[in-house]
């Protein structure tokens, strides 16, 4: 049996004569970038430390409370958007590559998925990961 697509439904299609408003808030501008943003190899959070601390405990108390957007800010116009990002990087990966990398997936993924123009992209490399404290190292030298 065939089923003809209506003309609201149009398999998800623009509706012929349909009207009216679209609104996309600033938080999902935001979790749209911020996942495109850690899709990119190298990255290894999102936030600078103290977000990151409270996003810790943010999910120590309950995973519903975490925040997908941590580390990204979004200012929503009508038509355009503009996105900052604070993130810190893994130990070894060419900062300017990375943040040319991010910036290029957010623009990608901001414009494919809310339809916005988004006119910047501001990428903020607040640390650099190097690793977890070996067993025995010298107190007073802080690796993050």
């Amino acid at each position: 049996m065939t089923q003809e697509p209506d003309a609201v439904g149009a398999e998800y299609g623009a509706a012929v004569g349909a009207t009216g408003r679209t609104v996309v808030h600033e938080n999902a501008v935001a979790k749209v970038a911020a996942a495109a943003a850690r899709s990119v190899p190298g990255i290894h959070s999102l936030g600078s430390a103290p977000s990151r601390a409270l996003g810790a405990i943010r999910e120590a108390v309950g995973p519903a409370l975490s925040d997908h957007a941590a580390g990204v800010r979004a200012e929503v116009g009508q038509a355009q958007a503009a996105v900052d990002v604070t993130l810190v990087a893994e130990y070894g990966v060419p900062l300017q590559q990375l943040a040319d990398q991010v910036r290029a997936a957010v623009y990608h993924a901001v414009e494919g998925l809310t339809g916005l123009q988004v006119i910047e992209v501001n990428v903020e490399i607040a640390d650099v990961f190097i690793g977890e404290p070996r067993q025995g190292a010298k107190p007073g030298i802080e690796v993050q």
